[in-house]
């Protein structure tokens, strides 16, 4: 998991920028579902290990001193999900709207098709036109979502989970890897809005809860 990057040059931070990204996410031949659930568990142990680090923690010291874990839904391998992806190469860079005055540059690098509780749905896929030229991020992308179980077992806000280019016209979506922006821990970040295209219509009991301490 790399580590944060510009972390100690700013005070108000973008938290998407300064989010750690994952691993290769396209699903490979022969994968089993003990590879799945092991990517999980690595997943939560390596996301509370950085919230405990002060180095690479969002979390105010007040409540960091005593965290143990987030909390997480139990994992789910019907929530990894390969999705058609469609890459958008015509669409135009917009100013995504974040929780404070920044605006955050975007372009929908793709769209995903997929099924998921018995449906089919699609979500935008974004990539950062600045981030993209930091040494390391150059494949990575952005996926926020909301769904049905926001403001009650997770963040009000919605949720993120970091992808990287695939090779081919599949992309592999983990939604056991869905974390919550920083803004949902320390008010100091400024964090992208979910746009409102990326709202799914159900729930997805999979990944990051909401932080136990945002509704006290």
């Amino acid at each position: 998991m790399k580590k944060i990057i510009l972390a100690s040059l700013m005070v108000v931070l973008a938290c998407k920028t300064d989010k750690k990204y994952h691993d290769e996410q396209s699903k490979q031949v022969g994968i089993t579902s003990s590879d799945e659930l092991n990517e999980i568990l690595k997943f939560q142990q390596e996301l509370n290990k950085e919230f405990k680090n002060p180095e690479t923690s969002p979390l105010p010291d007040r409540y960091r001193k005593n965290f143990e874990s987030l909390k997480f839904f139990e994992p789910d391998t019907a929530y990894v999900v390969e999705a058609q992806f469609l890459r958008t190469p015509e669409a135009l860079p917009f100013l995504m709207p974040t929780t404070t005055d920044r605006k955050s540059k975007e372009v929908v690098y793709g769209i995903a098709h997929f099924n998921l509780n018995g449906q089919k749905w699609q979500l935008e896929i974004y990539q950062n036109e600045e981030l993209m030229l930091e040494e390391g991020y150059e494949d990575y992308l952005f996926l926020p979502f909301t769904d049905l179980t926001n403001g009650k077992e997770t963040y009000t806000g919605g949720r993120y989970i970091d992808l990287r280019i695939p090779l081919g016209d599949k992309i592999t979506i983990d939604f056991n890897k869905a974390y919550n922006p920083y803004c949902a821990y320390n008010k100091k970040y400024s964090c992208p809005i979910v746009p409102s295209v990326n709202a799914l219509e159900t729930r997805v009991v999979a990944g990051v809860m909401a932080f136990e301490d945002e509704t006290k």
